[in-house]
């Protein structure tokens, strides 16, 4: 039996699609911009999100820190959720390799944070203070279940931003997966940012890459800024040929995976002992506690669910997180919630 893996929808497995496009791949030296799948693969991506320009990164940590390097001077400081990825998981890059000082608020349950926090977070003019530079969000939100931040939350945090003269960086590395589940155009969803990173390796299938897009502007720093973060490939258009099947094949199904997560999640449910943070995940990622009544952690359980074949990913001793995927379908839905209830009755 093949394994059904949940932990996350990095696992993904480029498609049949993207392998035949990948060996017929147009190539040449990208460092000189003349490799044309790469150049259509950012052409492709800056039309669909309405940008001027896109850049092709090897992955979303590097395309996150490329987009605060070229909008932020050393010193400076960013505003971002306490939960934001680019706090939490990327080496602190911004701070380790550009001399950025982040500024963390706190992110509510929808992944959003409250407009007076992030105005109050704004420093004063002044030389006792860092120079507030950028505001980050992350849409859909990792830690907050994969919540989708509304056209209406993005346009007023640009709003406030734009009444500060600050800048508005969108970690948007499930931003199709946004477009989806709020049922809106990608174009409108980031009109209001200046920039936005966006994942090709996660629940768009593509084996490596993301791509950065803005300005013309904006992209002629952060290219400079890929360079100097030894992000400058070759005949990487072997990769890039993957990402246009990404962007023309999986982003119109990614529905079918927030779909599935409702059902993983309502299966999950009717189980003693499992907590979910909602029956009605927002996206693709059902998070889940243990009861108290279960005596083992997330460890021994996640153990005992891989002896059935089932992979899933811990978040704390408590805590799991399921993401479904391309790779997910009904028969693995089915049998995910089959293997939780094998392995709880025992503690039930």
């Amino acid at each position: 039996m093949d394994t059904i893996d949940l932990r996350s929808d990095t696992v993904t497995q480029p498609t049949p699609a993207m392998r035949e496009a990948m060996a017929k791949a147009q190539v040449g030296d990208d460092v000189y911009g003349e490799d044309p799948t790469i150049n259509r693969l950012q052409e492709l991506a800056a039309e669909m999100l309405g940008k001027e320009a896109g850049l092709f990164i090897p992955s979303g940590t590097m395309g996150n820190l490329a987009a605060v390097l070229a909008h932020c001077n050393r010193g400076d400081e960013i505003i971002l959720g306490h939960v934001a990825h680019t706090f939490l998981f990327e080496g602190g890059g911004i701070a380790a390799l550009g001399g950025i000082h982040p500024r963390t608020i706190p992110n509510q349950a929808d992944g959003t944070m409250a407009l007076d926090e992030i105005r109050e977070a704004i420093r004063p003019n002044e030389a006792h203070h860092p120079i507030t530079r950028l505001i980050t969000l992350e849409n859909t939100h990792n830690r907050c279940g994969g919540a989708a931040l509304s056209v209406e939350y993005t346009q007023a945090v640009s709003d406030l931003a734009r009444e500060h003269d600050l800048l508005l960086h969108l970690d948007g590395a499930r931003i199709f997966n946004a477009a989806a589940a709020l049922g809106v155009d990608i174009v409108d969803l980031v009109a209001p940012v200046d920039s936005v990173t966006f994942c090709l390796s996660k629940a768009l299938c593509a084996p490596v890459g993301s791509v950065l897009c803005g300005s013309k502007e904006f992209i002629a720093r952060a290219h400079r800024i890929r360079k100097q973060l030894g992000g400058g490939m070759r005949q990487a258009g072997i990769l890039a040929a993957a990402g246009i099947v990404a962007l023309q094949e999986i982003v119109p199904r990614l529905g079918e995976d927030h779909a599935r997560a409702k059902i993983l999640a309502q299966g999950l449910s009717a189980i003693p002992g499992v907590l979910l943070d909602t029956d009605a995940p927002p996206s693709n990622m059902v998070y889940l506690t243990l009861g108290d009544d279960i005596p083992l952690g997330t460890r021994e359980i996640a153990g005992q669910l891989q002896e059935h074949n089932v992979r899933v990913g811990i978040v704390s001793p408590r805590r799991f997180r399921l993401v479904t995927h391309y790779w997910i379908d009904d028969q693995a839905v089915r049998t995910a919630v089959e293997a939780f209830k094998k392995v709880l009755e025992n503690y039930s």
